[in-house]
Protein backbone atom coordinates (compact mmCIF):
# COMPACT_ATOMS: atom_id res chain seq x y z
CA UNK A 1 0.00 0.00 0.00
CA UNK A 2 1.25 3.45 -0.88
CA UNK A 3 0.13 7.05 -0.25
CA UNK A 4 -2.30 6.93 -3.21
CA UNK A 5 -4.01 3.84 -1.75
CA UNK A 6 -4.29 5.56 1.62
CA UNK A 7 -5.78 8.67 0.03
CA UNK A 8 -8.31 6.57 -1.91
CA UNK A 9 -9.22 4.76 1.31
CA UNK A 10 -9.65 8.02 3.21
CA UNK A 11 -11.98 9.36 0.51
CA UNK A 12 -14.00 6.15 0.13
CA UNK A 13 -14.28 5.84 3.90
CA UNK A 14 -16.07 9.20 3.93
CA UNK A 15 -18.25 8.47 0.90
CA UNK A 16 -18.38 5.00 -0.65
CA UNK A 17 -20.47 6.33 -3.55
CA UNK A 18 -17.63 8.39 -5.04
CA UNK A 19 -17.05 7.36 -8.64
CA UNK A 20 -13.69 6.35 -10.01
CA UNK A 21 -13.71 9.61 -11.98
CA UNK A 22 -14.28 11.67 -8.83
CA UNK A 23 -11.60 9.74 -6.96
CA UNK A 24 -9.15 10.06 -9.83
CA UNK A 25 -9.56 13.85 -9.81
CA UNK A 26 -8.78 13.93 -6.09
CA UNK A 27 -5.76 11.61 -6.05
CA UNK A 28 -4.20 12.40 -9.42
CA UNK A 29 -4.55 8.97 -11.03
CA UNK A 30 -6.58 7.80 -14.02
CA UNK A 31 -10.04 6.34 -13.38
CA UNK A 32 -8.90 2.85 -14.55
CA UNK A 33 -5.92 3.02 -12.16
CA UNK A 34 -8.27 3.95 -9.30
CA UNK A 35 -10.61 1.08 -10.21
CA UNK A 36 -7.69 -1.36 -10.24
CA UNK A 37 -6.53 -0.16 -6.82
CA UNK A 38 -10.06 -0.37 -5.40
CA UNK A 39 -10.42 -3.93 -6.68
CA UNK A 40 -7.12 -4.90 -5.06
CA UNK A 41 -8.12 -3.23 -1.76
CA UNK A 42 -11.46 -5.06 -1.78
CA UNK A 43 -9.97 -8.42 -2.78
CA UNK A 44 -7.29 -8.19 -0.06
CA UNK A 45 -9.90 -7.40 2.62
CA UNK A 46 -8.61 -3.90 3.40
CA UNK A 47 -12.06 -2.70 2.35
CA UNK A 48 -14.26 -5.13 4.26
CA UNK A 49 -17.63 -3.87 3.05
CA UNK A 50 -19.38 -0.80 1.74
CA UNK A 51 -22.57 0.07 3.57
CA UNK A 52 -25.25 2.70 3.99
CA UNK A 53 -25.28 4.37 7.41
CA UNK A 54 -28.88 4.80 8.50
CA UNK A 55 -30.27 7.38 10.90
CA UNK A 56 -31.49 5.46 13.95
CA UNK A 57 -33.68 8.34 15.21
CA UNK A 58 -35.36 8.77 11.83
CA UNK A 59 -36.18 5.06 11.92
CA UNK A 60 -37.71 5.33 15.39
CA UNK A 61 -34.66 4.06 17.27
CA UNK A 62 -34.33 7.04 19.61
CA UNK A 63 -32.43 5.42 22.46
CA UNK A 64 -28.77 4.40 22.41
CA UNK A 65 -27.40 2.46 25.37
CA UNK A 66 -23.90 1.34 26.28
CA UNK A 67 -24.01 -1.91 28.23
CA UNK A 68 -21.21 -3.63 30.13
CA UNK A 69 -21.89 -7.34 30.60
CA UNK A 70 -20.15 -9.68 33.03
CA UNK A 71 -20.54 -13.41 32.46
CA UNK A 72 -20.73 -16.03 35.19
CA UNK A 73 -18.57 -18.53 33.27
CA UNK A 74 -16.00 -17.75 30.57
CA UNK A 75 -15.32 -21.08 28.90
CA UNK A 76 -14.95 -21.01 25.13
CA UNK A 77 -18.40 -22.59 24.80
CA UNK A 78 -20.03 -19.92 26.99
CA UNK A 79 -18.21 -17.06 25.27
CA UNK A 80 -19.12 -18.35 21.81
CA UNK A 81 -22.76 -18.79 22.84
CA UNK A 82 -22.98 -15.21 24.11
CA UNK A 83 -21.24 -13.85 20.99
CA UNK A 84 -23.69 -15.74 18.77
CA UNK A 85 -26.70 -14.38 20.67
CA UNK A 86 -25.39 -10.80 20.38
CA UNK A 87 -24.72 -11.18 16.63
CA UNK A 88 -28.32 -12.31 16.19
CA UNK A 89 -29.89 -9.58 18.37
CA UNK A 90 -31.26 -6.85 16.08
CA UNK A 91 -30.92 -4.18 18.77
CA UNK A 92 -27.16 -4.72 19.13
CA UNK A 93 -25.19 -2.45 16.82
CA UNK A 94 -21.77 -3.32 18.19
CA UNK A 95 -20.46 -6.00 20.53
CA UNK A 96 -16.92 -6.08 21.86
CA UNK A 97 -15.27 -8.87 23.87
CA UNK A 98 -13.02 -6.82 26.13
CA UNK A 99 -10.55 -6.85 29.00
CA UNK A 100 -11.25 -5.07 32.27
CA UNK A 101 -14.24 -5.13 34.59
CA UNK A 102 -16.73 -6.26 31.92
CA UNK A 103 -16.44 -9.23 29.61
CA UNK A 104 -18.46 -7.56 26.86
CA UNK A 105 -19.30 -3.99 25.92
CA UNK A 106 -22.39 -3.49 23.76
CA UNK A 107 -23.87 -0.60 21.84
CA UNK A 108 -27.63 -1.16 21.80
CA UNK A 109 -30.24 0.90 19.95
CA UNK A 110 -33.93 0.71 20.85
CA UNK A 111 -37.12 2.68 20.33
CA UNK A 112 -37.51 3.51 24.01
CA UNK A 113 -36.85 2.36 27.56
CA UNK A 114 -39.63 -0.24 27.34
CA UNK A 115 -37.96 -1.96 24.39
CA UNK A 116 -34.63 -1.84 26.22
CA UNK A 117 -36.24 -3.43 29.27
CA UNK A 118 -37.61 -6.21 27.03
CA UNK A 119 -34.13 -6.65 25.56
CA UNK A 120 -32.60 -7.01 29.04
CA UNK A 121 -35.22 -9.58 30.00
CA UNK A 122 -34.55 -11.71 26.93
CA UNK A 123 -30.77 -11.43 26.71
CA UNK A 124 -29.64 -10.85 30.31
CA UNK A 125 -32.20 -11.92 32.91
CA UNK A 126 -33.30 -15.03 31.00
CA UNK A 127 -29.65 -15.96 30.31
CA UNK A 128 -28.22 -18.00 33.20
CA UNK A 129 -24.62 -17.16 32.27
CA UNK A 130 -25.02 -13.37 32.64
CA UNK A 131 -23.79 -12.51 36.12
CA UNK A 132 -24.58 -8.79 35.90
CA UNK A 133 -24.77 -5.87 33.52
CA UNK A 134 -24.39 -2.11 33.77
CA UNK A 135 -26.32 0.31 31.58
CA UNK A 136 -25.34 3.82 30.50
CA UNK A 137 -27.94 5.74 28.50
CA UNK A 138 -26.41 7.99 25.83
CA UNK A 139 -27.44 11.62 26.27
CA UNK A 140 -25.76 12.98 23.13
CA UNK A 141 -24.01 11.29 20.22
CA UNK A 142 -20.95 13.55 20.17
CA UNK A 143 -19.00 11.50 17.63
CA UNK A 144 -20.05 8.29 15.92
CA UNK A 145 -17.63 6.85 13.41
CA UNK A 146 -15.98 3.71 12.16
CA UNK A 147 -13.27 5.73 10.38
CA UNK A 148 -9.77 4.29 10.57
CA UNK A 149 -7.88 6.93 8.55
Amino acid sequence: MDDKDLEILRLVQGNARLTADALSAEVGLSAPAVQKRLKRLRDSGVIQKEIAVLSAPKLGREMTVIVEVVLERESRMHLDAFKQRMRAAPQVQQCYYATGEADFILIVVTRDIKEYEEFTQEYFFDESNVSRFNTSVVMDRVKVSLDVL
